[in-house]
């Protein structure tokens, strides 16, 4: 009886490691963005920049990659040099954030479900051309009326989209008080 308890035993092991070492890892929840988060690809604190962010999950990491802006999150995540693990990666929702000047700190969408306007004149955090996220098609096309560009989804987005050189106007960079020409921007729900 001992030599099969001891044979059950060593096949409930084995069988347990094996779901362990196959499962894929659980998909993180958003992190909340603190005030003195640092910004993975400028190392400036995040919530000193206006406009939509970033953050990206890695297999391993106890905490996420913050960019500073959705552009800088996407340039992580099509850089052809990038190999850790991604577990996910969350955007503000501008549809409903208060403004510009304040996305929310827990303001965030799954970037995979999110509806991007790419194109338009809006200005992210270090005054590129900012790829605009939203929960809502709806509130997307209307941005996209009003400003400009068109709207794709995550996958649509290619590396050569987000890895191509950008020209900036670097006196219309956003000051750390968060002034930029994205200000006069209606941002109020259903006002696009």
């Amino acid at each position: 009886m001992n030599i099969i308890k001891a044979v059950l035993t060593f096949f409930a092991i084995t069988f347990l490691a094996g779901c362990q070492i196959g499962a894929p890892a659980q998909k993180p929840q958003p992190a909340i963005l603190g005030e003195d988060d640092i910004g993975h690809s400028d190392q400036m604190i995040v919530m000193n920049h206006v406009g939509p962010r970033a953050q990206v999950h890695l297999a391993g990491a106890s905490e996420p990659l913050w960019f500073s802006s959705v552009r800088d999150g996407l340039v992580y995540l099509r850089s052809p040099e990038q190999t850790a693990k991604i577990l996910a990666i969350y955007v503000n929702d501008i549809g409903v954030a208060e403004s510009w000047e304040n996305m929310g700190a827990g303001n965030w969408i799954d970037a995979e479900a999110a509806f991007y306007v790419v194109g338009s004149d809006a200005k992210g955090g270090m005054g590129a051309p900012e790829f605009v996220p939203f929960s809502d098609e709806e509130k997307a096309q209307a941005f996209a009326d009003e400003r400009g560009g068109e709207i794709l989804g995550l996958d649509d987005i290619t590396a050569e989209m987000v890895l191509a050189p950008v020209e900036q106007d670097h006196m219309a960079m956003p000051s750390m008080s968060g002034n930029n020409d994205a200000t006069d921007m209606d941002m109020s729900p259903g006002g696009g």
